[in-house]
């Protein structure tokens, strides 16, 4: 199998060779990442100046790696449409320093890579960890959690047009329940503005997140499962037409000019 894998938090944050150190247990891994982070950028690409690609030999030379100055979904796309020349059987996006659950989904990179891919017409999967220190997370659990998870998922027939969002807990073994379906979480407000205030009497406003702060009451949603150390898998669909209010929107528009 080939596997071209991406990011948003650059291609030297650690959860770029730990996603490495576990695809390479299945096949081929071409990397293609941003050159910084780009956390929260979503979907955007870049119009409005060239790209630069560099490749290098970051992690040895049975790794194909690129870096670019652009965003993750730049990313997929150049690495998709130019740089890799042999055929890639999945797109996986991770593994993002942070999880992405509820909301998140519409501002995350890293599911936005994802979905780049799906539109695109691969199998496509982002992956991230419940964890938030770059400098202290231990992939260590987290890697044999999601070999055992892809052992038998990479082998199952995934829908094209559908992105398999993953969320690994960061918890020790013992307190780890395996994997399971989750919905998206979309009742809880995880990012909040706070005001502050410098010594010249300037207000700003800092967008902080409050996620430890609040807690789910949705109880099979993606928020709740992963806090009590579950492994959660959310399909999300690449289409955002509600079918069930296709027809209803036929009937509005009846007499419209």
């Amino acid at each position: 199998m080939n596997f071209l894998l991406t990011n948003d938090d650059g291609l030297f944050a650690p959860g770029v060779r730990a996603l490495i150190e576990v695809l390479n247990n299945f096949g081929t891994v071409y990397v293609c990442c941003p050159d910084q982070e780009r956390s929260a950028i979503s979907h955007s690409i870049t119009l409005r100046k060239p790209l630069n690609i560099q490749k290098n030999d970051l992690f040895g030379q049975h790794v194909m790696s690129w870096m670019i100055d652009g965003t993750p979904a730049d990313c997929v796309k150049l690495a998709l449409d130019i740089l890799v020349d042999e055929p890639i059987d999945f797109v996986i996006s991770g593994i993002n320093l942070g999880a992405n659950i509820g909301k998140d989904v519409f501002y995350s990179g890293t599911i936005s890579a994802a979905i780049e891919a799906a539109s695109l017409h691969y199998k496509s999967i982002a992956i991230s960890i419940d964890a938030y220190d770059a400098q202290k997370t231990n992939f260590k659990h987290a890697k044999i959690y999601l070999y055992q998870l892809l052992q038998h998922l990479l082998h199952q027939p995934l829908t094209v047009g559908t992105v398999y969002n993953i969320n690994l807990p960061y918890v020790a073994p013992e307190h780890y329940l395996g994997p399971t379906v989750a919905t998206l979480d979309f009742s809880l407000e995880r990012y909040k503005h706070i005001h502050i205030q410098d010594d010249l009497g300037e207000i700003f406003y800092w967008l902080k997140d409050h996620r430890r702060c609040v807690e789910s009451t949705v109880t099979q949603s993606d928020f709740a499962l992963l806090a009590q150390g579950y492994t959660t898998i959310t399909p999300i669909s690449i289409s955002h037409i509600n079918d069930e209010q296709f027809q209803h929107t036929i009937t509005l528009l009846k007499g419209a000019k």
